[in-house]
């Protein structure tokens, strides 16, 4: 009876957790609106670093990883697959989506250091990766010549150690400062800007200006955020944001505040940089459950809003490499490239695409994934691994479009190994 209970804490503490969601509303909003506080999303804000976690100021709880997961966020490097490597470093700035480990140090509901998570890894082992296997920036790592890039937090802060790569992304995380809140700690966009200066001002002390500058304009900086503005702020209404913002306006507000910041790096000497679009949310299985899709059909409403953010984001990245005319800047839109997947599965060999292979209730969409119990046998035949990530077999072939668009044209005006040619 103890196992039985102890097995139903986690199920009840996201039971109690999902009711501050708000009923799905619609996303059509009055025609006027305002604009947000310029204080919304503030540049001078506590980071958190490797060799002090905890002098970070934002809330403070924990959430013990289970027996199995490691102390540290990411494996051990796998060796590099070429000798010289195409570009010297990846870094990563994001979300979930490339998240490899640093919600492992933060007390937040977004883990995944526990299994199933991990379990089609290398090491089959939790990681901190929301997925089954490896994320995008695994397989593109690779592509690139070089080892797994590990957590920002999980290095000691030497710069020896960061010299190949960091990555910064934490589950939860949005452009504005604000969204993933209620999932408890997370490090925003604008931290984890601040955490690859900290990185950067690490280099030029270690190596001299000189070298931290060739080091990082000629490495790849890779951008996978702003869903959760969607998830954890528009779409739950926060702070009344739908009356105030339509959603052509929040977009151009995101797209925005993100070239504001390619800028900012910019300015640190970044040279190559992808960024990614938003994915096709409208048919993830939270959205089919939470929004009641008969059939497993997708939610328009949210696609169409996911559509237009990355219509705004491709038109402005064409501007921004217009005027840093010695960068450059790459959008990805991963809606065409999942879409694709979506719409062709069977020749890509998916025959399940709206259930999630990990989770509860209809499409598997109603809780996270929290035991192997809940998952599916065999991933590699699902689009969806839980609520809101895909399997690792779905990122392998987005990770195919970003690097040579073998399987879907993503990227405009280049593809990543277009960009990195020019480091031959």
């Amino acid at each position: 009876m103890a196992t039985t209970n102890s097995r139903l804490v986690p199920f009840l503490y996201i039971l109690i957790f999902s009711t501050i969601f708000t009923q799905p509303r619609s996303l059509t909003v009055p025609q006027d609106f305002f604009s947000f506080s310029p204080n919304i999303i503030p540049y001078n804000v506590n980071t958190i670093s490797p060799s002090s976690p905890s002098s970070s100021s934002l809330i403070s709880f924990s959430i013990p990883p289970s027996s199995s997961s490691s102390s540290s966020s990411s494996p051990p490097p796998i060796p590099p697959s070429s000798s010289t490597p195409l570009a010297p470093a990846l870094f990563i700035i994001g979300d979930s989506s490339v998240d490899c480990g640093t919600n492992n140090f933060l007390g937040t509901i977004a883990r995944a250091d526990r299994p199933p998570y991990g379990r089609d890894f290398d090491t089959h082992q939790p990681t901190g990766r929301f997925c089954n296997g490896r994320i995008p920036v695994d397989y593109l790592a690779l592509r690139l010549g070089l080892p797994f890039v590990p957590s920002y937090l999980s290095q000691s802060g030497r710069a020896e150690d960061m010299m190949q790569g960091v990555n910064y992304a934490s589950a939860g995380a949005g452009v504005i400062y604000t969204s993933g809140s209620e999932m408890g700690q997370r490090i925003s966009f604008t931290q984890q800007i601040q955490q690859f200066t900290d990185t950067m001002q690490t280099f030029i002390l270690t190596f001299g200006e000189d070298v931290a500058t060739n080091l990082i304009s000629n490495s790849v900086l890779y951008i996978s955020i702003g869903v959760n503005d969607y998830i954890h702020y528009y779409l739950r209404n926060v702070s009344n944001v739908q009356n105030l913002y339509l959603p052509w306006s929040f977009n151009q507000f995101l797209a925005s505040s993100m070239r504001q910041e390619i800028k900012n790096l910019y300015n640190m000497s970044v040279r190559k940089v992808v960024v990614m679009g938003l994915p096709p949310i409208g048919c993830a299985p939270y959205y089919l459950w939470r929004y009641g899709s008969e059939q497993g059909e997708c939610i328009d409403e949210i696609n169409d809003t996911m559509m237009e953010f990355n219509f705004i984001m491709r038109y402005m990245i064409e501007g921004l490499g217009q005027e840093l005319f010695d960068a450059q800047i790459t959008f990805c839109d991963i809606y065409e490239g999942s879409m694709d997947i979506i719409d062709n599965h069977e020749h890509y060999g998916f025959n399940v695409t709206s259930d999630a292979c990990c989770g509860i209730g209809k499409y598997k969409g109603l809780f996270l994934c929290l035991s192997p119990d809940m998952a599916c046998d065999n991933a590699t035949n699902h689009i969806w691994w839980d609520q809101f990530h895909p399997t690792d077999a779905v990122n392998a072939i987005l990770a195919d479009n970003v690097w040579n668009s073998l399987h879907a044209k993503m990227c405009y005006p280049m593809n990543l190994m277009e960009m990195v040619a020019s480091n031959a």
